[in-house]
This record gives structure tokens, sequence and C-alpha cells, in this order.
């Protein structure tokens, strides 16, 4: 599973913040935010990829705090937007993992013989 995850559901952040990110997450572009915030298209990896993410919204959160004029609400919200496209692709990601391997354990009890001997030439068992 991932380990960033559990991190996300312990940060306490202003309710309008996290409302203007609920709103905007639907429409997540993630080459488009991945480009405005972390100067690329794509990481292969979701996880690393969230970490810098966090990294830049907890910058803006002390700004916030400290009342740094260089604090821009816009950003933060569209930062918090790009850190919860993440965590859904994430856990998609974990899920998809988790249904295939679930699968095949599926595949392999199905496949499974009561016996060798029922097995139209099997000479097991006899």
């Amino acid at each position: 599973m991932t380990t960033r995850l559990p991190c996300l559901y312990s940060l306490r952040r202003p309710r309008l913040l996290i409302e203007a990110a609920r709103l905007g997450v639907a429409e997540y572009s993630r080459d488009a935010a991945l480009r405005r915030h972390l100067g690329y298209l794509r990481q292969p990896d979701c996880e690393a990829t969230l970490g810098a993410l966090l990294e830049i919204e907890d910058e803006l959160n002390q700004m916030r705090k400290d009342g740094n004029a260089g604090y821009s609400p816009a950003r933060h919200v569209d930062v918090v937007i790009a850190i919860m496209g993440e965590a859904r692709l994430l856990r998609a990601s974990a899920q998809a993992d988790q249904e295939k391997a679930s699968g095949i354990e599926a595949f392999f009890s199905a496949t499974k013989a009561s016996s060798a001997s029922a097995i139209p030439g099997s000479s097991a068992g006899c």
C-alpha cells in the first residue's frame, strides 16, 4: 500500500481551502498540474509526486500562517487540488493492484482439481 495517504488524513487546513479544492478536483489535469507545480510532465511514482506536492503545500501553509505577503490563496488551492488528485490516482492504483491479486487467487482456486485422479489420463492417486 502507500505510506503517504495516512498523513493526508491528519492534515488540518481551513475549511474554505478544502472545500474550494474539493470543487476543483473533478477537473484535475495531472499533466498541467505537475508542469505548473513541479516543472515536469510525469513522474512514474505517484507516491513521490504526492510527497513533492505535500512539501510545497507545507511551505504555502506556513506562509499563510505567518501572514507572508507572498502567499497566494489561489496557488494554495491549486496545490491542494493536485494533492487530492494524486491521492485519488494512488488509491485507484492500489485498489486495482488488490483486485488483480484477488483475481489471481480466484483463478487458482477455480482451476484446482479436487484430486489429481479426477483429471482424465492422470495416473496420480492410483
